[in-house]
């Protein structure tokens, strides 16, 4: 489904957003009641009514970002100086408040733990630009990581992101004035895309954190042949071999990171690789996998800009080299499987 323009985004999602979730806020016991009514008929514990939950306070979320959203371009006179330092910076300020409030309610509700190991951009080298390259794994991880970014690492991200996540309004609006770049797979040429990619990350100062997920997309046994097929076709036996070894991974496209590299030569590069919530990709992932209590583990390696390799080809090697070592690591800390029968029924648990 194609994008909507802008017009219909900020004047018609955003506004149907800000009232369906009043409507919901003042009507909030009558939806928990009809959940917990409708429980017992629908598998797992209180399933059904975490879901309706869940749903309101992401939906509450989205409308009261909205709403300062458009205090902020009110205050900066009507648009005048949103691109201003002050005002960016008060767009950062407010990722990091919304960030913070939506992970508080993903623990109090989802019981979600996040534990994160290696060498943070806090720790690599404060002061220095960092490029963050990390794994696709759904919106849940990446939601984590920009939220480890700005409110643990006082970092200012500057995000790939694909065109689809701007039709949640609060998403489409915020990101969209700051430094970030939505892009179309398939619309858009590599060279072009390339050349987005170096242009945004041109200019990268002590706190800022180009983010970049070379994979494209989530990562199924379906894309998995398809990426290899497309190298292959390309001439690229040698990258489509390496790719048929990985086991969690899609094949990396390492045009956008060499031009991010060359536009930000001073910049230290972390790679990033997660697991924990590798399934939940979907609304109906959601359901499956509720009531949640899942263990993400986060797991960083910081490379100083010295030890990047030069050469265009030495560093698409270097890239397929560290994607073996991601896909290795998510093997070793892959949750343990569920088992069968406890998928199959559900257990009372001790209140």
């Amino acid at each position: 489904m194609g994008l909507p323009p802008i017009w219909v985004r900020r004047g018609v999602l955003a506004p149907l957003v800000v009232f369906l979730a009043v409507t919901l806020l003042t009507t909030l016991p009558l939806w928990l009641l009809l959940a917990l009514a409708a429980s017992p008929f629908v598998a797992g514990r209180l399933r059904l009514p975490r879901v309706v939950f869940l749903l309101i306070v992401y939906l509450v979320w989205d409308a009261v970002a909205i709403v300062a959203l458009a205090a902020l371009w009110v205050l900066s006179g009507f648009g005048w100086k949103i691109r201003g330092p002050w005002f960016q910076r008060a767009h950062y300020v407010l990722t990091g408040w919304f960030l913070k409030v939506l992970f508080w309610f993903a623990r109090w509700s989802l019981h979600l733990a996040i534990d994160v190991v290696g060498t943070d951009p806090d720790t690599a080298a404060p002061g220095r630009p960092e490029i963050v390259v990390s794994r696709h794994a759904g919106p849940g991880d990446s939601f984590t990581l920009i939220h480890a970014l700005v409110n643990w690492f006082a970092r200012e991200p500057r995000i790939v992101l694909k065109a689809g996540l701007q039709w949640d309004p609060a998403v489409d609006v915020l990101l969209n004035r700051l430094p970030n770049r939505f892009i179309s797979p398939g619309r858009t040429g590599t060279t072009t895309l390339a050349e987005q990619i170096g242009e945004l990350a041109t200019g990268l100062d002590h706190n800022d954190a180009f983010v970049i997920f070379p994979e494209g997309g989530n990562f199924t046994p379906r894309r998995k042949v398809k990426a290899i097929a497309r190298l292959r076709a390309s001439g690229l036996d040698e990258m489509a071999e390496r790719a048929e070894d990985l086991r969690n991974l899609l094949p990396p496209k390492p045009n956008g990171l060499l031009a991010a590299i060359d536009a930000a030569p001073d910049a230290g590069v972390i790679f990033v690789a997660h697991t924990g919530l590798d399934r939940m990709v979907s609304a109906a992932d959601v359901w499956r996998e509720l009531p949640m209590d899942k263990r993400l583990v986060m797991r960083f390696w910081s490379v100083p800009p010295e030890e990047v390799p030069a050469g265009e080809q030495e560093r698409i090697d270097w890239l397929y080299e560290w994607w073996a070592r991601i896909d290795a690591w998510i093997d070793e800390h892959q949750p343990a499987p569920e088992p069968l029968w406890t998928r199959l029924r559900q257990p009372p648990r001790a209140p």
